[in-house]
This record gives structure tokens, sequence and C-alpha cells, in this order.
């Protein structure tokens, strides 16, 4: 009989650490996710900003483009 009750306590134990841990680990990843949804990623640069893209926009044949992906990986 206090074999049946320690294993029940410890088995207890153990489902309570898990389920702690587990909440911990959800409300970690929600705060994570609140952070990184208030960052505006997208917006327009501030500052003395120069745009990168340099190519300028012609009419290319799909192989031409097909080229141009496998080569510079766009």
């Amino acid at each position: 009989m206090r074999k049946m009750l320690q294993m029940t306590y410890d088995t207890l134990k153990i489902f309570i650490l898990f389920t702690g841990c587990t909440i911990l680990f959800y409300y970690g990843i929600m705060w994570i996710n609140q952070e990184y949804e208030n960052y505006h990623r997208y917006d327009e640069p501030q500052g003395t900003a120069v745009k990168v893209s340099t190519v300028v926009e012609e009419e290319y044949s799909w192989f031409d483009r097909l080229k141009f992906f496998y080569h510079y990986g766009e």
C-alpha cells in the first residue's frame, strides 16, 4: 500500500512539473509573439536611407529570368 501511494505521489509531482513547464513555455512564446507583433519591420526607413536595388526594370524573357534566378539565387 505504501509503495502504491509513493508511486502515485511521484507521478503527481511529475505531472505538475510537466504542466507547469508547459504553461511557462506557452506564455513565453505568447510574450515573444506579442513583442514581434508590435515590431514594424516594413515601415519606411528613417534618416538618410539609400535604395539598395539598382536593377532597372526591363522586359526579360522567361529564360533570361530563369538564368538570373539560378545565377543570383533571387
